[in-house]
């Protein structure tokens, strides 16, 4: 394949559809350990911080492995990255479900996945962001999100019930079949890039890994930065919600929840991709810096709340951590999207890990921190959650402070750049 401009569109739709829908067979089991993250803190014994270790090795090797594997892919077809980004995630799955026994074990098997996930998530985008116009690309990196969405909204609501079903070790195992099919769909399906194909050598003549032009685009530096606190506040959310609500529900005595935490959470990860494509298409009209700040805004001034607003009821909880991850979501594909619309063509892989590796050190950050500060609160209690979560809301702000300062270029086409030629890359 040359590109989207030499292809029959139908041909191209397919080709999304189909890399989308792997990428839900591959992440649906991406959230496993932190929708089962109560039940295994208490089977091994485990402290906060070190199940926030556990769930941080996740994003901590895909923050090492990112840059490497996709910036490769402004040389080698990204077809192969990705088949090899899969065996990762399908070796990681099987391998925790039959060896994982406690706190080593189980780091050890989470980075192995994380490097799975370093492989296929910006490799897959990568895969699409060659092949669209540049009008297009938004839309295109909307609708890869939105994939992954769907997979970790499955991924809590999967994990539930198959540890119900058959506990928690199949539960794995039988994760490590969907990422296999979609190894075999990749494979058979996506055809190979076309060979030979003379790379695109970069304007400013550099080699692959330097990436010090990467660095110097300040429009894509600032998307990329400011996705790194998104990054950091999202995984605080997906990795601690579960336990967050567990906590409440129990605080507050009574029957158990109708609207369990597992249940919340899934709901939550379809209501915010549809947040996500929302924010995109208002990134369109209404501006892409605008609409990133005001996200960042809302996102701290809810996260600044919820520990003591949320702790005393249930019900007050489920509505908090709700709208949190709405506002949380809301800027998620409008960030990657800018950083890739503002890359130069030619290092849109190296572009693209860089903000992926910056993202997930957020991510790495962020579900670490919140086990840390509990711990240093003396556990689970309304001081912990609240300096918990008020931690997030200072660093928002110091990302929106960052963000107003280098004022990163709009996309072609999209709100003030409606009226204006586009601007070079920098």
């Amino acid at each position: 394949m040359t590109g989207a401009r030499a292809q029959d569109p139908r041909s191209l739709a397919r080709l999304v559809a189909l890399v989308c829908f792997a990428q839900v067979l591959v992440q649906i089991g991406a959230f496993f350990w932190p929708a089962l993250l109560p039940g295994m803190m208490q089977r091994w014994s485990l402290s906060n911080s070190e199940a926030g270790w556990i769930t941080a090795a996740f994003y901590g090797a895909y923050m090492l492995a990112v840059p490497v594997l996709v910036t490769l892919t402004d040389r080698v077809d990204p077809k192969r990255v990705y088949l090899f980004g899969v065996g990762c995630t399908i070796l990681g799955h099987l391998l925790f479900g039959w060896l994982a026994d406690g706190f080593w074990s189980a780091l050890l098997l989470r980075a192995l996945t994380g490097i799975g996930w370093a492989g296929t998530y910006m490799t897959g985008l990568k895969l699409l962001a060659d092949r669209v116009d540049p009008r297009l690309m938004s839309r295109a990196v909307t609708g890869h999100a939105a994939s992954i969405g769907i997979s970790g909204a499955a991924s809590f609501a999967c994990a539930d019930l198959l540890d119900g079903l058959f506990g928690w070790r199949v539960a794995f195992v039988m994760v490590a079949g969907t990422a296999a099919l979609a190894w075999l769909l990749v494979a058979w399906r996506v055809p190979a890039r076309e060979s030979p194909k003379a790379p695109v050598k970069p304007a400013d003549g550099g080699s692959l890994y330097d990436f010090r032009p990467v660095l110097a685009n300040r429009s894509a530096m600032a998307y990329a930065l400011a996705y790194c606190v998104h990054t950091l506040e999202m995984n605080a959310i997906r990795g601690w919600g579960v336990a967050f609500l567990g906590y409440v529900a129990l605080a507050a005595g009574g029957a158990p929840p109708a609207l369990a935490p597992t249940t919340v959470l899934t709901l939550l990860a379809l209501a915010g991709t549809v947040a996500s494509i929302a924010g995109n298409e208002a990134s369109i009209r209404i501006g892409r810096r605008r609409l990133v700040t005001v996200a960042m805004a809302g996102s701290a001034l809810v996260a600044g709340s919820i520990g003591w607003l949320g702790t005393g009821s249930y019900l007050v909880a489920v509505g908090l951590v709700f709208l949190w991850g709405m506002v949380a979501w809301l800027d998620s594909s409008s960030l990657t999207a800018g950083t890739a619309g503002t890359a130069d063509p030619a290092r849109r892989g190296a572009t693209l890990a860089i903000h992926s590796m910056l993202g997930y050190a957020g991510g790495f950050v962020g579900p670490l921190m919140v086990g840390f500060i509990l711990d240093l609160s003396g556990g689970m209690s309304t001081a912990g959650w609240t300096a918990a979560f008020a931690s997030i809301a200072v660093l928002m702000l110091a990302a929106l402070l960052v963000f107003s300062i280098i004022r990163p270029r709009e996309l072609e086409g999209e709100g003030s750049a409606r009226a204006s030629p586009p601007a070079p890359p920098g």
